[in-house]
């Protein structure tokens, strides 16, 4: 198998350590999980007993650190919309560009 350099893997070890988040995140589904969120997003992210690290990366958005954790990028995206945020900032963030150069030179955009 092939490594790609700095791309998780997919596989059961990385599922399982992404648990706590993914069922988080799964939360934001509904309304009430997204008000509570709002409210307090510590005491949400406590009641799913998310690590320090965790914590860390969702409250300051860190989308790669979230995916390297075990988070599903599909569930992620459920943060996003709480904020919200687009997800071409996401990508962006994931590839380590800013915004503008990320439409301009992945997505073909003019900025």
């Amino acid at each position: 198998m092939t490594e790609i350099p700095e791309t998780p893997i997919l596989d059961r070890a990385h599922q399982l350590r992404g648990y706590r988040m993914n069922k988080m995140a799964m939360g934001l589904g509904n309304p009430e999980g997204r008000a509570a969120f709002r409210a307090d997003e510590r005491a949400y992210l406590d009641r799913f007993g998310l690590t320090e690290e965790e914590i860390t990366a969702v409250m300051s958005r860190d989308w790669r650190t979230m995916i390297a954790l075990g988070g599903n990028l599909f569930l992620i995206l459920k943060i996003s919309a709480v904020d919200p945020v687009r997800i071409t900032e996401i990508g962006a963030h994931q590839v380590g560009m800013d915004h503008e150069s990320f439409l301009r030179d992945r997505l073909g955009k003019k900025v």
